[in-house]
């Protein structure tokens, strides 16, 4: 036998026996996702119950829960949630208690070191006690929910993903779930939707390196002519100015009386930008729970019943979060048979696993939606610290200090130090090493270069709230006052809450905790840099009382529209500088504007237009660029040609973004290359790593401005230091690089080419669909990629960012459209599905109609429900159930 032959025979052999490997490790994981799925029909018991709660899931999978008291029905949400989702919930609950490490291993250290240093559990096992008594059996009921369906099952029967994990690390215990687990949660919500935090630190790494033009350059100032802000004049006044009295600051932020600046070294030194670039990096290990930065933000608005089809008010909302697999919501419903004093919850919406209750629906009576309110609620505080001690007003102050030990799983324990000032923790400690040094922070005085200084965070998360109230109040209000004292309590994150109710009224609150500050920095907004913690001037002296933030009720136009953008022109109440630039609100504005009468179908389809409002102001710009080549250009003129062939695309179109048309899509493919290309062209040749542009709103606003002053010296690439460009060179750099990018990516032939193909999103699962894992487990757990429409600052808010490709990184979580007059006749849409289990049948169900833009009817009443032929799981009292 020849040695051909068996070298053949060998290889034959090898890949059969992987075939088989493979076919018995199919089998082995099929059959252990199968374990975990839940039982969806027949009765179990659940005790603590008053009497027998049905759960009806319809031909979406989506449950709707039917009992006789709140706490039944939030117990059963408790044990349907776990059915469903526990292992995310079981994520973030590790996440949250900085306990991560201990689920995934090595990869969860350095972000647990980071909430751990914040303290998110403590702030949580602190805001538990203070909490309405009513909201308190809430949490423990849903809590002894979760853990009624935990009890006698092991990790793997539970959640396929305990089964993978321990194939590389030691398997996971199951710890019973409780009430500050779900509290710890609104603190993750809180941090991704929190203010300005990354503005702050970029302002102040980019002084030193920058001219203040060139900031305040990428920092343009809000253009509220062309940009309308949430309410108007008339709808909110001036006249309307805070109170004098204040909130109290918490005994953790309480301050001496201002002082003028203490002798303690430069804020403005080198050294202060290497802590910057430190505790920058410092939060972006933070797991992105909810998404951050340029696209996290939503779309809400409603319209008056005058102004409506249906003759009665609609809402509508999109929350613009990040991309994932399982969603990040879960959809339900929660109903009193009989609603009374008693039992009065009959509510149907969008929740959090892990949190009783509805976050964003309607009940009977009222309908909500929410969208980033975005005020300026942390500020970064430099620090001198020597020894054990902190400068403050000219005295040196102890520092706090406690210790946080960090289990691994598969390794040895971590030790940390967290140290804290009156400020808040100290988020320069948590990472070693403080690469990129560079700019300075421009406060009030310059000293010895060489101190050593840490960042301090205050931060409104870091306080115990009542955002747990708030939301609970929300679920049982049945008209604009109830609504209006919820609000009153959402504390952390803050949102622009919409408001429509059955009874023809909508209405808009700015509710949240939002800081006074009495002095800023020179020329500065409050809040807008870090401050020189050692003054004691720059402090907290207190909140904006909840009475001081804009509301109104019933508008004179019929209309409010919030997408992220400033709520009033008003300075008074401060709330921030860094918004939303507006271009959606405008956008939804004019699409509403343009109708006579608005119908659901209407709403529904304003959720998805794509027209880029920015494409306006640049594309004239691109189509007057010479593409003729004269002596000294870089570009031959077969180069400019060839440019010009794809330029053609942008002639005519209509600046809408599909993801397959055949004439707009090639024009939107073509449009955004240009685009990307300029940010780089005209930013990232001085802007430092972490910092580059992402392309978003703010980049628009800045671009539309430089536009205007060809004299700017962002028009010189910095990179080429022998040229001197100017705007109509780096155009049409622009222009030749996106031609040649497209070339490379799509092919020669521009009418062949498509935003979609670009423009993907695959929905990875948040612990194993990483390219880390083998590609089978991928396959098996992510869903994807989907071509998508729309873009940044794009009512179908399909964001990218510029600085790393077209790839969507936060699209609508969910879509819903709310009929006040046919609450049956309602529509929503979820991102996955109902499920958090892969292969179960709704784990991704609803992906196709959320990527195609459709949505789905949405049955509130007892009759709708059961008209979709739903499973029916009957949870029983201790002792009653019988099979």
């Amino acid at each position: 036998m020849s040695r051909v032959v068996v070298v053949r025979r060998v290889l034959l052999g090898l890949v059969a026996a992987l075939v088989v490997a493979a076919l018995v490790a199919a089998v082995v994981v099929v059959s252990a996702v199968r374990e975990a799925l839940p039982s969806t029909t027949g009765t179990a018991e659940l005790p603590g119950l008053g009497a027998d709660v049905t759960v009806l899931r319809d031909d979406s999978g989506i449950p709707h829960i039917y009992g006789d008291s709140l706490t039944d029905l939030v117990r059963a949400q408790g044990y349907v949630h776990a059915q469903e989702r526990f292992f995310e919930m079981d994520l973030r609950r590790h996440t949250t208690a900085g306990r991560l490490a201990e689920l995934v291993g090595p990869d969860g250290l350095d972000a647990d070191k980071v909430i751990r240093t914040m303290g998110w559990r403590r702030v949580a096992e602190e805001e538990l006690p203070s909490l309405e008594p009513r909201t308190r059996q809430v949490l423990q009921a849903y809590s002894e929910g979760v853990n009624t369906y935990l009890r006698g099952r092991s990790p793997g029967e539970v959640a396929v993903e305990y089964r993978l994990l321990g194939l590389r690390l030691p398997e996971a215990e199951i710890e019973e779930w409780s009430p500050v687990d779900s509290l710890a949660w609104l603190k993750a919500m809180a941090w991704d939707l929190r203010s300005n935090y990354e503005d702050e630190l970029a302002r102040a790494r980019l002084s030193g390196r920058l001219s203040p033009a060139q900031i305040s350059e990428i920092y343009p100032a809000y253009d509220y002519d062309a940009h309308p802000p949430i309410l108007s004049r008339e709808e909110w006044s001036p006249q309307q100015a805070p109170s004098a009295e204040r909130s109290a600051v918490p005994s953790a932020l309480t301050t001496g009386p201002a002082a003028a600046t203490a002798s303690g070294g430069s804020p403005g030194s080198p050294v202060a930008d290497e802590v910057y670039a430190a505790v920058q990096r410092a939060l972006d290990a933070v797991p992105q729970v909810l998404g951050r930065s340029e696209g996290v933000g939503s779309n809400g608005w409603a319209v008056a019943g005058s102004r409506t089809t249906t003759g009665t008010p609609l809402l509508a909302n999109d929350p613009h979060l990040a991309v994932g697999q399982p969603g990040v919501w879960i959809q339900n419903s929660l109903h009193c048979r009989t609603v009374s004093a008693a039992c009065p919850l009959d509510v149907s919406g969008f929740s959090f696993s892990g949190l009783p209750g509805v976050v964003i629906g309607h009940n009977a009576d009222i309908a909500w939606g929410f969208t980033n309110l975005g005020p300026d609620v942390t500020d970064f505080y430099l620090e001198r610290i020597v020894g054990d001690t902190f400068l403050r007003d000219g005295n040196w102050e102890p520092v706090t200090t406690r210790e946080e030990v960090i289990k691994i799983a598969g390794g040895a324990d971590q030790r940390i130090t967290v140290r804290s000032t009156v400020h808040g923790p100290v988020m320069s400690d948590v990472l070693e090493g403080a690469g990129d040094a560079g700019s300075r922070a421009p406060t009030a005085q310059e000293g010895d270069e060489n101190q050593s200084y840490a960042v301090s965070l205050a931060w409104t998360g870091l306080l115990p709230g009542r955002t747990a109230d708030a939301i609970l109040a929300l679920n049982l209000a049945s008209d604009f006052d109830e609504f209006r004292e919820a609000a009153r309590d959402f504390a952390v994150p803050a949102q622009n809450l919409v408001y429509a109710d059955r009874e023809g009224h909508i209405g808009y609150q700015a509710p949240g905790q939002v800081p006074v500050r009495r002095a800023a920095l020179p020329r500065t907004a409050p809040g807008a840099w870090p401050a020189p913690g050692w003054d004691s001037a720059y402090d907290w002296q207190g909140f904006v009382e909840f009475d001081d933030l804009p509301w109104v009720l019933d508008p004179e136009d019929g209309v409010v529209v919030t997408a992220n953008q400033p709520v009033t022109q008003s300075a008074s109440p401060f709330l921030t500088n860094d918004w939303d630039r507006g271009w959606r609100s405008s956008r939804i504005g004019e699409r509403l504007a343009a109708l006579d009468k608005v119908s659901p179908a209407d709403m529904a389809e304003i959720q998805l237009d794509d027209r880029d409002g920015f494409a306006e102001v640049l594309v004239p710009a691109l189509l007057a660029v010479p593409l003729e080549a004269s002596e000294g250009d870089l570009e031959s003129q077969d180069l400019l040609d060839f440019t010009r062939e794809a330029r053609e695309l942008l002639r005519g179109w209509d600046f809408t973004t599909p993801a397959g048309d055949a004439d707009a899509g090639a024009s939107a493919a073509y449009y955004n290359a240009v685009w990307r290309n300029l940010v780089e062209l005209l930013f990232d040749d001085e802007l430092p790593i972490g910092l580059k542009s992402d392309g978003g709103a703010r980049w628009r606003s800045a671009v539309e401005q430089l536009l205007e002053n060809p004299e700017s010296a962002w028009w010189d690439n910095k990179l080429t230091p022998n040229i001197t460009e100017g705007k109509d060179s780096i155009l049409r750099q622009a222009l030749v690089e996106a031609r040649l990018e497209l070339t490379r990516e799509l092919g020669k032939d521009p009418d062949g080419w498509q935003w979609g193909k670009l423009h993907r999103v695959t929905l990875e699962h948040r612990v194993l669909g990483g390219e880390s894992m083998p590609g089978v487990v991928r396959w098996f757990v992510n869903q994807g990629p989907f071509d998508l429409p729309g873009g940044s600052a794009i009512v179908n808010a399909n964001t990218w960012n510029a600085s790393r490709g077209y790839e969507v990184t936060a699209a609508p979580s969910m879509r819903m459209v709310v009929d006040l007059g046919r609450l049956d006749a309602s529509t929503w849409i979820n991102q996955t599905g109902v499920s958090g289990h892969p292969m179960d049948d709704r784990y991704a169900d609803q992906v196709d109609d959320w990527a195609a833009g459709r949505q789905r009817p949405w049955p509130f009443t007892a009759d709708a429900v059961r008209a979709s032929d739903p499973d029916e799981l009957v949870l029983r009292p201790e002792g009653s159930a019988t099979g």
